[in-house]
Protein backbone atom coordinates (compact mmCIF):
# COMPACT_ATOMS: atom_id res chain seq x y z
CA UNK A 1 0.00 0.00 0.00
CA UNK A 2 2.48 2.51 1.00
CA UNK A 3 5.51 1.74 -2.07
CA UNK A 4 4.89 4.96 -3.98
CA UNK A 5 4.32 7.02 -0.65
CA UNK A 6 7.32 5.43 0.63
CA UNK A 7 9.85 5.53 -2.62
CA UNK A 8 8.78 9.45 -3.14
CA UNK A 9 9.21 10.44 0.54
CA UNK A 10 12.40 9.04 0.80
CA UNK A 11 13.59 10.33 -2.44
CA UNK A 12 13.03 13.68 -1.10
CA UNK A 13 14.61 12.79 2.51
CA UNK A 14 17.73 11.69 0.45
CA UNK A 15 18.28 15.05 -1.38
CA UNK A 16 18.64 16.93 1.63
CA UNK A 17 21.15 14.28 3.28
CA UNK A 18 24.65 15.76 2.30
CA UNK A 19 23.68 18.79 2.61
CA UNK A 20 26.02 20.76 5.93
CA UNK A 21 23.99 23.24 8.33
CA UNK A 22 19.85 23.20 6.24
CA UNK A 23 19.01 26.52 6.07
CA UNK A 24 15.16 27.82 5.87
CA UNK A 25 15.07 27.98 2.36
CA UNK A 26 16.37 24.08 1.85
CA UNK A 27 14.21 22.91 4.51
CA UNK A 28 10.99 24.42 2.28
CA UNK A 29 11.94 23.26 -1.09
CA UNK A 30 12.47 19.82 0.95
CA UNK A 31 9.10 19.80 2.64
CA UNK A 32 7.46 21.08 -0.65
CA UNK A 33 8.07 17.99 -2.11
CA UNK A 34 7.42 16.07 0.90
CA UNK A 35 3.75 17.79 0.84
CA UNK A 36 3.31 17.35 -2.38
CA UNK A 37 3.98 13.36 -1.95
CA UNK A 38 1.50 13.07 1.53
CA UNK A 39 -1.17 14.82 -0.49
CA UNK A 40 -0.82 12.36 -3.54
CA UNK A 41 -1.08 9.89 -0.82
CA UNK A 42 -4.29 10.95 -0.34
CA UNK A 43 -3.30 12.03 3.45
CA UNK A 44 -6.12 14.33 4.38
CA UNK A 45 -5.38 18.35 3.50
CA UNK A 46 -5.36 19.44 7.57
CA UNK A 47 -3.08 16.65 8.73
CA UNK A 48 -0.94 17.27 6.19
CA UNK A 49 -0.46 21.27 7.24
CA UNK A 50 -0.10 20.13 10.41
CA UNK A 51 2.60 17.29 9.70
CA UNK A 52 4.91 20.30 7.10
CA UNK A 53 4.48 23.20 11.03
CA UNK A 54 5.98 20.34 13.53
CA UNK A 55 8.66 19.43 10.95
CA UNK A 56 9.49 22.91 9.66
CA UNK A 57 9.51 23.94 13.34
CA UNK A 58 12.13 21.43 14.23
CA UNK A 59 14.20 21.36 11.46
CA UNK A 60 15.41 24.39 10.62
CA UNK A 61 18.98 25.51 11.67
CA UNK A 62 19.33 21.98 12.42
CA UNK A 63 23.74 21.79 12.57
CA UNK A 64 25.92 18.40 12.64
CA UNK A 65 25.71 16.47 15.73
CA UNK A 66 29.10 14.29 15.91
CA UNK A 67 28.69 11.71 13.23
CA UNK A 68 25.15 12.39 12.40
CA UNK A 69 24.17 15.17 9.70
CA UNK A 70 21.32 17.70 9.51
CA UNK A 71 20.07 16.02 6.93
CA UNK A 72 20.10 12.42 8.97
CA UNK A 73 18.37 13.97 11.63
CA UNK A 74 15.79 15.36 9.07
CA UNK A 75 15.13 11.60 8.45
CA UNK A 76 14.71 11.15 12.27
CA UNK A 77 12.54 14.45 12.80
CA UNK A 78 9.97 12.64 9.67
CA UNK A 79 10.29 9.60 11.01
CA UNK A 80 9.16 10.91 14.76
CA UNK A 81 6.20 12.69 13.42
CA UNK A 82 4.96 10.32 11.51
CA UNK A 83 4.87 8.07 14.56
CA UNK A 84 2.48 10.65 15.98
CA UNK A 85 0.89 11.05 13.07
CA UNK A 86 -0.01 6.95 13.09
CA UNK A 87 -1.02 7.38 16.82
CA UNK A 88 2.47 7.20 18.77
CA UNK A 89 2.50 3.83 20.53
CA UNK A 90 0.81 0.52 20.07
CA UNK A 91 -2.72 0.33 21.49
CA UNK A 92 -3.51 -3.17 22.56
CA UNK A 93 -7.23 -4.63 22.87
CA UNK A 94 -8.76 -3.67 26.07
CA UNK A 95 -10.50 -6.93 28.31
CA UNK A 96 -12.50 -7.20 30.75
CA UNK A 97 -11.54 -8.52 34.34
CA UNK A 98 -14.63 -11.20 34.65
CA UNK A 99 -15.07 -12.93 31.17
CA UNK A 100 -16.06 -12.89 28.72
CA UNK A 101 -15.22 -9.94 26.95
CA UNK A 102 -17.33 -8.37 24.14
CA UNK A 103 -16.19 -7.21 21.01
CA UNK A 104 -18.65 -5.21 18.18
CA UNK A 105 -16.72 -5.05 14.69
CA UNK A 106 -18.50 -2.63 12.62
CA UNK A 107 -18.43 -1.45 9.01
CA UNK A 108 -19.91 -1.06 5.72
CA UNK A 109 -20.92 -4.04 3.40
CA UNK A 110 -17.63 -5.24 1.76
CA UNK A 111 -14.92 -3.78 4.25
CA UNK A 112 -13.76 -7.51 5.00
CA UNK A 113 -15.47 -7.58 8.35
CA UNK A 114 -16.44 -11.46 8.07
CA UNK A 115 -13.19 -12.76 7.66
CA UNK A 116 -11.67 -9.96 9.87
CA UNK A 117 -13.62 -11.67 12.59
CA UNK A 118 -12.47 -14.49 11.97
CA UNK A 119 -8.76 -13.60 11.28
CA UNK A 120 -9.00 -12.05 15.01
CA UNK A 121 -10.35 -14.78 16.18
CA UNK A 122 -7.74 -16.76 14.93
CA UNK A 123 -5.26 -14.80 16.67
CA UNK A 124 -7.12 -14.80 20.52
CA UNK A 125 -6.94 -18.12 19.89
CA UNK A 126 -2.87 -18.21 19.58
CA UNK A 127 -3.02 -15.86 22.84
CA UNK A 128 -5.09 -18.32 24.96
CA UNK A 129 -7.88 -15.46 24.82
CA UNK A 130 -10.63 -18.61 23.75
CA UNK A 131 -12.99 -16.51 21.50
CA UNK A 132 -16.04 -16.99 20.09
CA UNK A 133 -18.14 -16.23 17.05
CA UNK A 134 -21.34 -14.78 16.93
CA UNK A 135 -22.89 -14.04 13.73
CA UNK A 136 -24.99 -10.88 14.05
CA UNK A 137 -25.92 -10.03 10.51
CA UNK A 138 -29.13 -11.52 10.24
CA UNK A 139 -30.01 -9.45 6.31
CA UNK A 140 -27.05 -10.60 4.10
CA UNK A 141 -27.92 -14.29 2.75
CA UNK A 142 -25.56 -16.87 3.82
CA UNK A 143 -23.23 -14.19 6.00
CA UNK A 144 -24.18 -16.77 9.03
CA UNK A 145 -22.66 -20.07 6.86
CA UNK A 146 -20.09 -17.59 5.77
CA UNK A 147 -18.89 -17.47 9.60
CA UNK A 148 -19.20 -20.69 10.27
CA UNK A 149 -17.55 -21.90 8.00
CA UNK A 150 -14.06 -19.39 8.76
CA UNK A 151 -14.91 -20.60 12.51
CA UNK A 152 -14.27 -24.25 11.54
CA UNK A 153 -11.33 -23.69 9.87
CA UNK A 154 -9.96 -21.51 12.86
CA UNK A 155 -11.57 -23.61 15.36
CA UNK A 156 -13.48 -21.51 17.23
CA UNK A 157 -17.44 -21.74 17.56
CA UNK A 158 -20.16 -20.06 16.25
CA UNK A 159 -23.48 -18.78 17.65
CA UNK A 160 -26.19 -17.60 14.80
CA UNK A 161 -29.84 -17.71 14.19
CA UNK A 162 -29.80 -21.68 13.70
CA UNK A 163 -28.15 -22.02 17.30
CA UNK A 164 -31.35 -19.67 18.48
CA UNK A 165 -34.27 -21.28 19.76
CA UNK A 166 -36.99 -20.54 16.44
CA UNK A 167 -34.65 -18.53 15.26
CA UNK A 168 -34.96 -14.61 15.23
CA UNK A 169 -34.54 -11.62 13.40
CA UNK A 170 -33.97 -9.47 16.55
CA UNK A 171 -30.52 -8.71 16.41
CA UNK A 172 -30.07 -7.51 20.17
CA UNK A 173 -31.41 -10.58 21.59
CA UNK A 174 -29.39 -12.91 19.39
CA UNK A 175 -26.10 -11.05 20.27
CA UNK A 176 -27.64 -11.11 24.47
CA UNK A 177 -27.83 -14.55 23.59
CA UNK A 178 -25.15 -15.57 22.06
CA UNK A 179 -23.24 -14.20 24.99
CA UNK A 180 -24.66 -16.16 27.34
CA UNK A 181 -23.84 -19.12 25.47
CA UNK A 182 -20.01 -17.96 25.26
CA UNK A 183 -20.53 -17.75 29.05
CA UNK A 184 -21.62 -21.36 29.53
CA UNK A 185 -18.72 -22.77 27.15
CA UNK A 186 -16.19 -20.67 29.48
CA UNK A 187 -15.40 -18.50 26.92
CA UNK A 188 -13.25 -15.36 27.77
CA UNK A 189 -14.05 -13.53 24.24
CA UNK A 190 -16.70 -12.69 22.26
CA UNK A 191 -16.75 -11.38 18.72
CA UNK A 192 -19.39 -9.92 17.54
CA UNK A 193 -19.72 -9.59 13.51
CA UNK A 194 -22.91 -7.14 13.00
CA UNK A 195 -24.63 -6.24 9.64
CA UNK A 196 -23.11 -4.06 7.02
CA UNK A 197 -24.81 -1.21 4.86
CA UNK A 198 -23.70 -0.14 1.73
CA UNK A 199 -23.31 3.37 3.25
CA UNK A 200 -23.94 4.53 6.85
CA UNK A 201 -27.89 5.05 7.37
CA UNK A 202 -30.06 6.04 10.91
CA UNK A 203 -31.68 2.80 10.68
CA UNK A 204 -28.03 0.91 10.53
CA UNK A 205 -26.70 3.24 13.68
CA UNK A 206 -29.87 2.87 15.28
CA UNK A 207 -29.34 -0.91 15.50
CA UNK A 208 -26.11 -0.85 16.50
CA UNK A 209 -26.48 2.01 19.66
CA UNK A 210 -29.24 -0.84 20.93
CA UNK A 211 -26.59 -3.14 20.58
CA UNK A 212 -24.47 -1.47 22.31
CA UNK A 213 -26.32 -0.25 24.89
CA UNK A 214 -27.78 -3.85 25.19
CA UNK A 215 -24.38 -5.73 25.66
CA UNK A 216 -21.93 -3.31 26.75
CA UNK A 217 -18.86 -4.14 24.85
CA UNK A 218 -15.59 -3.57 25.59
CA UNK A 219 -14.43 -2.42 22.39
CA UNK A 220 -16.12 -1.55 19.09
CA UNK A 221 -13.88 -2.06 16.50
CA UNK A 222 -14.35 -0.45 12.93
CA UNK A 223 -13.57 -2.27 10.35
CA UNK A 224 -12.89 -0.18 7.60
CA UNK A 225 -11.44 -0.84 3.56
CA UNK A 226 -8.01 0.79 3.06
CA UNK A 227 -8.01 0.28 -0.53
CA UNK A 228 -11.01 3.21 -0.44
CA UNK A 229 -8.82 5.70 0.27
CA UNK A 230 -10.21 9.06 2.41
CA UNK A 231 -13.90 7.30 2.15
CA UNK A 232 -12.55 5.10 4.80
CA UNK A 233 -11.62 8.35 6.62
CA UNK A 234 -15.37 9.50 6.51
CA UNK A 235 -16.30 6.44 7.22
CA UNK A 236 -14.40 5.82 10.61
CA UNK A 237 -15.17 9.54 11.59
CA UNK A 238 -19.30 8.71 11.12
CA UNK A 239 -19.02 5.58 13.14
CA UNK A 240 -16.98 7.33 15.81
CA UNK A 241 -19.71 9.78 16.20
CA UNK A 242 -22.25 7.32 16.33
CA UNK A 243 -20.89 4.68 18.69
CA UNK A 244 -17.99 5.65 20.04
CA UNK A 245 -15.17 3.49 18.40
CA UNK A 246 -12.30 2.18 20.34
CA UNK A 247 -10.15 1.29 17.47
CA UNK A 248 -10.07 0.43 13.82
CA UNK A 249 -8.97 -2.31 11.96
CA UNK A 250 -7.38 -1.27 8.45
CA UNK A 251 -8.30 -4.14 5.53
CA UNK A 252 -6.26 -4.64 3.04
CA UNK A 253 -3.14 -3.22 3.60
CA UNK A 254 -1.52 -5.55 1.19
CA UNK A 255 -3.60 -3.90 -2.07
CA UNK A 256 -2.35 -0.75 -4.00
CA UNK A 257 -4.38 1.94 -2.27
CA UNK A 258 -1.98 5.10 -2.03
CA UNK A 259 -2.01 4.98 1.56
CA UNK A 260 -3.44 8.36 2.83
CA UNK A 261 -6.37 6.42 5.45
CA UNK A 262 -4.05 4.95 7.47
CA UNK A 263 -2.01 7.57 8.27
CA UNK A 264 -5.25 9.91 8.29
CA UNK A 265 -7.31 7.94 10.67
CA UNK A 266 -6.18 8.57 14.08
CA UNK A 267 -5.77 12.13 13.57
CA UNK A 268 -9.26 12.47 12.03
CA UNK A 269 -10.88 10.37 14.82
CA UNK A 270 -8.11 9.97 17.32
CA UNK A 271 -9.60 5.99 17.41
CA UNK A 272 -5.82 4.12 17.16
CA UNK A 273 -5.50 1.31 14.35
CA UNK A 274 -5.12 -1.47 15.82
CA UNK A 275 -4.49 -3.76 13.66
CA UNK A 276 -4.19 -3.64 9.84
CA UNK A 277 -5.12 -7.08 7.45
CA UNK A 278 -1.98 -8.02 5.15
CA UNK A 279 -3.49 -11.10 3.27
CA UNK A 280 -6.10 -13.59 2.62
CA UNK A 281 -4.79 -16.15 4.81
CA UNK A 282 -6.22 -16.61 8.21
CA UNK A 283 -3.16 -15.67 10.35
CA UNK A 284 -2.70 -12.57 7.54
CA UNK A 285 -3.54 -10.27 10.52
CA UNK A 286 -0.97 -8.05 12.04
CA UNK A 287 -0.92 -5.79 15.32
CA UNK A 288 -0.09 -2.29 13.72
CA UNK A 289 2.75 -0.77 15.56
CA UNK A 290 3.17 3.15 14.69
CA UNK A 291 6.90 3.03 14.91
CA UNK A 292 7.24 -0.11 13.02
CA UNK A 293 4.76 1.02 10.44
CA UNK A 294 7.14 4.26 9.89
CA UNK A 295 9.95 2.68 9.66
CA UNK A 296 8.77 0.69 7.14
CA UNK A 297 7.60 3.93 4.97
CA UNK A 298 10.78 5.54 5.64
CA UNK A 299 12.43 1.86 4.53
CA UNK A 300 14.28 1.03 7.50
CA UNK A 301 12.27 -2.59 7.64
CA UNK A 302 9.90 -4.15 10.17
CA UNK A 303 12.50 -6.86 11.67
CA UNK A 304 10.28 -7.02 14.03
CA UNK A 305 7.00 -7.85 12.53
CA UNK A 306 8.85 -10.35 10.48
CA UNK A 307 9.76 -12.28 13.65
CA UNK A 308 6.23 -11.97 15.00
CA UNK A 309 5.11 -13.84 11.34
CA UNK A 310 7.64 -16.26 11.58
CA UNK A 311 6.31 -17.20 15.29
CA UNK A 312 3.02 -17.33 14.11
CA UNK A 313 3.33 -19.10 11.24
CA UNK A 314 6.40 -21.58 12.01
CA UNK A 315 6.10 -24.81 14.00
CA UNK A 316 8.60 -25.04 16.64
CA UNK A 317 8.77 -29.16 16.11
CA UNK A 318 9.24 -28.31 11.84
CA UNK A 319 11.94 -25.90 12.60
CA UNK A 320 14.16 -27.72 15.37
CA UNK A 321 13.69 -31.24 13.26
CA UNK A 322 14.84 -29.17 9.85
CA UNK A 323 17.42 -27.33 12.03
CA UNK A 324 19.28 -30.88 13.25
CA UNK A 325 18.94 -32.40 9.54
CA UNK A 326 20.62 -29.06 7.91
CA UNK A 327 23.39 -30.05 10.53
CA UNK A 328 23.39 -33.35 9.95
CA UNK A 329 25.99 -35.29 8.09
CA UNK A 330 23.41 -36.61 5.44
CA UNK A 331 22.20 -32.81 5.12
CA UNK A 332 18.52 -31.59 4.17
CA UNK A 333 16.70 -33.09 1.68
CA UNK A 334 14.00 -31.96 -0.88
CA UNK A 335 11.11 -33.20 1.59
CA UNK A 336 12.84 -30.80 4.06
CA UNK A 337 13.16 -27.75 1.29
CA UNK A 338 9.14 -28.30 0.42
CA UNK A 339 8.44 -27.95 4.34
CA UNK A 340 10.48 -24.49 5.20
CA UNK A 341 8.78 -23.67 1.41
CA UNK A 342 5.51 -24.29 3.01
CA UNK A 343 6.21 -22.76 6.43
CA UNK A 344 7.74 -19.38 4.19
CA UNK A 345 4.41 -19.20 2.24
CA UNK A 346 2.48 -19.27 5.76
CA UNK A 347 3.99 -16.44 6.35
CA UNK A 348 2.70 -14.40 3.74
CA UNK A 349 3.27 -12.83 0.30
CA UNK A 350 7.54 -13.22 -0.65
CA UNK A 351 7.37 -9.10 -1.86
CA UNK A 352 5.70 -8.69 1.62
CA UNK A 353 8.00 -10.43 3.97
CA UNK A 354 11.39 -9.26 1.42
CA UNK A 355 9.83 -5.56 2.47
CA UNK A 356 10.46 -5.76 6.04
CA UNK A 357 14.16 -6.28 6.18
CA UNK A 358 16.12 -2.74 6.60
CA UNK A 359 17.41 -1.29 3.19
CA UNK A 360 15.35 -3.20 1.01
CA UNK A 361 13.15 -0.51 -0.87
CA UNK A 362 10.33 -0.97 -3.68
CA UNK A 363 12.73 -0.06 -7.00
CA UNK A 364 14.87 -2.98 -5.19
CA UNK A 365 12.23 -5.22 -4.88
CA UNK A 366 11.09 -4.74 -8.72
CA UNK A 367 14.43 -4.72 -9.81
CA UNK A 368 15.05 -8.46 -8.31
CA UNK A 369 11.63 -9.57 -10.66
CA UNK A 370 10.32 -11.28 -7.39
CA UNK A 371 7.68 -13.42 -8.94
CA UNK A 372 4.94 -14.34 -6.29
CA UNK A 373 3.99 -17.52 -8.86
CA UNK A 374 7.28 -18.54 -8.18
CA UNK A 375 7.06 -20.56 -4.93
CA UNK A 376 4.11 -22.16 -6.12
CA UNK A 377 6.00 -23.16 -9.61
CA UNK A 378 8.72 -24.69 -7.47
CA UNK A 379 6.46 -26.46 -5.21
CA UNK A 380 4.87 -27.86 -7.88
CA UNK A 381 8.40 -30.14 -8.90
CA UNK A 382 9.15 -30.96 -6.00
CA UNK A 383 5.48 -32.39 -5.15
CA UNK A 384 5.81 -34.29 -8.62
CA UNK A 385 8.80 -36.94 -7.62
CA UNK A 386 8.12 -39.66 -5.77
CA UNK A 387 9.13 -39.59 -1.72
CA UNK A 388 12.35 -41.56 -3.05
CA UNK A 389 13.37 -38.57 -5.25
CA UNK A 390 12.47 -36.11 -2.85
CA UNK A 391 15.20 -37.97 -0.46
CA UNK A 392 17.78 -39.27 -3.01
CA UNK A 393 17.93 -36.19 -5.14
CA UNK A 394 20.73 -37.16 -6.78
CA UNK A 395 18.92 -40.17 -8.94
CA UNK A 396 17.43 -38.01 -10.74
CA UNK A 397 18.83 -38.64 -13.65
CA UNK A 398 17.62 -36.82 -17.95
CA UNK A 399 14.60 -39.14 -18.25
CA UNK A 400 13.59 -38.08 -14.18
CA UNK A 401 13.83 -34.56 -14.69
CA UNK A 402 11.84 -34.91 -18.31
CA UNK A 403 8.85 -37.08 -16.13
CA UNK A 404 9.00 -34.37 -13.60
CA UNK A 405 9.01 -31.29 -15.83
CA UNK A 406 6.20 -32.47 -17.86
CA UNK A 407 3.82 -33.50 -14.36
CA UNK A 408 4.71 -30.19 -13.04
CA UNK A 409 3.89 -28.38 -16.08
CA UNK A 410 7.07 -26.75 -16.23
CA UNK A 411 10.43 -27.07 -18.31
CA UNK A 412 13.21 -29.48 -17.82
CA UNK A 413 15.67 -26.33 -17.41
CA UNK A 414 13.54 -24.69 -14.69
CA UNK A 415 13.64 -28.27 -13.29
CA UNK A 416 17.84 -28.54 -13.74
CA UNK A 417 17.87 -24.65 -12.42
CA UNK A 418 15.74 -25.73 -9.11
CA UNK A 419 17.83 -28.79 -7.91
CA UNK A 420 21.29 -26.63 -8.99
CA UNK A 421 20.17 -23.67 -6.60
CA UNK A 422 19.11 -26.39 -3.94
CA UNK A 423 22.45 -28.31 -3.95
CA UNK A 424 23.98 -24.39 -3.61
CA UNK A 425 21.72 -24.26 -0.60
CA UNK A 426 22.05 -27.39 1.34
CA UNK A 427 26.21 -27.15 1.16
CA UNK A 428 25.70 -23.85 2.48
CA UNK A 429 23.35 -24.42 5.09
CA UNK A 430 25.27 -27.23 6.17
CA UNK A 431 28.46 -24.67 6.28
CA UNK A 432 26.55 -22.80 8.41
CA UNK A 433 25.83 -25.23 10.53
CA UNK A 434 29.65 -25.98 11.08
CA UNK A 435 30.45 -22.94 11.41
CA UNK A 436 28.32 -22.45 14.61
CA UNK A 437 25.31 -20.20 13.08
CA UNK A 438 22.36 -21.02 15.52
CA UNK A 439 20.77 -24.02 13.07
CA UNK A 440 20.70 -26.42 15.60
Amino acid sequence: MFDALSDRLTGALQRLTDRGVLTEQAIKDGLREIRRVMLEADVSYELTRSFMQHVREKAVGLEKVKAVSPGQQLVKIVHDELVALLGERQAPLSFASVPPSVMLLVGLQGSGKTTTAAKLAARLKREQKAPYLVAADVYRPAAEEQLTQLGQKVGVPVFGRSSYPGGTDDVVGLVAAGVVAAGRERCRTVLVDTAGRLQIDAEMMAELRRLRAAVEPHEILLVADGMTGQDAVRIAAGFHDALGITGVILTKLDGDARGGAALSIFGVTGAPIKFVGTGESMQALDVFDPERMAGRILQRGDVVGLVERAQAAVKVEEAERLGRKVTSKRGMDLEDFLVAMKQIQRMGPLESLLGMLPGINTKALKQAKVDPKGMKHIEAIVLSMTPEERREPDILNGSRRARIAKGSGRSVPEVNRLLKQFGQMKKMMKQMGKFGFGLQ
